[in-house]
This record gives C-alpha cells, structure tokens and sequence, in this order.
C-alpha cells in the first residue's frame, strides 16, 4: 500500500530533552490514521516537524513521496490542518473569514466552492453569523472548513475533540469518517484517548517518550483473541478454588484482594460466567480489556 507520510529516524531534542527518539511511522494512502500517546510523549512535535513548523535534529520526512525538506511549498499547498485552538477574526461571519484564510493561502473561492466546505462541515445557516456567537463545537467545525478550502489530500488534526461536548465528538467523528469516505482524504488524528481512535482509525501508532511503541491496522492491534477479564467475586477464596479445578487454571494472571484476571479470548467469557453460575459464584462484576488498551493504559499512567 503507498504511504502518504514516511518518517524515518526522526530526532528532536529541546536543550537536553528528547522529544523524539529515532522515530519511524508511515501513513497509508485514503485511510484515517491515529496518532496516540499521553501528554507529552511526542505527538504534537511530530506533527509540527510534518508540517515542517519546527525543524528535526536528524532523520527524514517523505510526504506524497517527495522529500520535505527538498520540496516544501509544493507539499504544504496540498496539506490541510489544525494545530491546538483555530483562531479567527471573530468579529467577522464564518464565511468571511473562510475568504480571507483562502486569499492568505492565494486561492480566490467561488461562492460554490465556500457553500461546499461550509454544507461539508455543517454550517450552512450559520455561515453568514459572526464567529463571536460561535460555540467551541462550530469553530471547531469552521476549523476543519479551513483547513478544507484548498481541498488538501491530508488533513492533519492533533488533538480536535479537546473541549467538546459528547455531541460535538459525535459530530467531529462523523465529520472525519466523511472526509476519509466520501472526500477521499487521508486524515491523521492525534488524540490521548484509544476509544476516540478505536472507533474510526484504520491504522494507528502509538507513541510514548518520543518513541513509536507499536503501529499497525486497528483491527489487528485491537483483537479480541487476548483480553484481560477482570473477575470480581463476593467470595475471592471460593473464586479461586473453583478456578484451580477448571479448564481456565491456566489463562490466570493475576490475584489481588478483590479480584482475579484471566487472560481469555472474546468469545470464550460465555462459558466462563455459565460455569461460574453452575458453582454458584456470586460476582460483583466481571469486564474485560482488550490487549492494547490494558498497554495503553499502562503508558499513560507511567
């Protein structure tokens, strides 16, 4: 498959702070691909040396196959974007500020070409209000809008549901699959939360400490075929003994006061909770975790 993005051995140091450690990544042509890790692990920084606002210590960037460092008008004219919070005049319409980010980025809109972007992003009836009456979900939107005028074929967003309300992530993630199914975009999402990338990435990354820790498709990455059941008994003794004689003995992780992991695939945890009902195991509750978020969870919590 031919990657949009190829980053290869990226550096970055901050006085004596590694941002980024030998960094490798590629980003698959037409497909939504999610950049995860905590706070601080690297993720803006890379984007900012993608979009060549910062420059690396070492290492290569190739976007459209074409060196950044050789060829950087060229790829940026094809890149759309949004970096922290938008800004905007805000004393002006949506739609005037839309004309004025166009002619800034030298190309003159038509009336249809900004009703497009404006319907795309779901604005139309509001494009002509100032952007002072905005909610944080519409400049958000009129964010996107933005970054959609030139009609890129990469968006890239670090971090856009930061602030919104569940609709707004709703509308935000409706929004993203659009422009991946029907635009035909690709589209890199940066975010710290997996369920936000789960749910519409193809592909994705996580980084921690400047460093890729594991990259590859969602469905891969996120299988049920290993996942950590959290068995919480009212009885963990009984819980225990009833388990040492079961054909689930072996899939044991961990014991702790209150609860007993297993390591189980999806479609074994029927069985389990039948035989646990036919002991007579009374449970305050039993979940499970997928693989990757139990490691996930680990990172962010270091």
């Amino acid at each position: 498959m031919e990657n949009v993005i190829e980053l290869n051995d990226l550096v970055k140091i901050y006085d004596k702070h590694v941002a980024v450690n030998h960094l490798h990544l590629n980003v698959p042509k037409g497909e939504i691909f999610g950049l995860l890790g905590p706070n601080g692990a690297g993720k803006s920084t890379t984007i900012r040396m993608m979009l060549s606002l910062i420059k690396p210590n070492s290492g290569s960037i190739k976007i459209f196959g074409k060196s950044l460092f050789e060829k950087r008008n060229e790829i940026l004219q094809n890149i759309g974007c949004i970096i922290e919070k938008p800004d905007f005049y805000l004393y002006l319409s949506a739609r005037k500020n839309l004309e004025l980010f166009a002619k800034m980025s030298k190309i003159n809109p038509t009336q249809k070409m900004l009703d497009e972007v404006i319907e795309l992003v779901g604005l139309k009836g509001r494009d002509t209000d100032k952007v002072k009456t905005y909610s944080h979900g519409m400049k958000q939107r009129l964010g996107i809008a933005q970054a959609l005028i030139h009609n890129p074929d990469l968006v890239i967003l670090d971090e856009p549901t930061t602030g919104l309300d569940p609709q707004g992530i709703i509308d935000l993630r409706n929004l993203i699959l659009q422009l991946k199914n029907e635009k035909n975009k690709t589209v890199v999402l940066s975010s710290h939360i997996l369920s936000e990338i789960e749910l519409i990435a193809d592909s994705m990354a996580i980084i921690n400490k400047g460093e890729v820790a594991v990259q590859g498709k969602v469905n891969e990455l996120l299988s049920t075929e290993d996942l950590l059941v959290f068995i919480e008994p009212i009885n963990i003794a009984q819980l225990q003994a009833i388990l040492a004689n079961s054909q689930w003995r072996k899939n044991e992780v961990s014991v702790d006061k209150t609860q007993i992991s297993l390591r189980l695939s999806k479609e074994e945890i029927p069985a389990l909770i039948n035989y646990l009902n036919e002991n007579k195991v009374e449970l305050f509750a039993i979940q499970y975790r997928k693989k990757l978020e139990d490691y996930f969870l680990k990172l962010t919590h270091s």
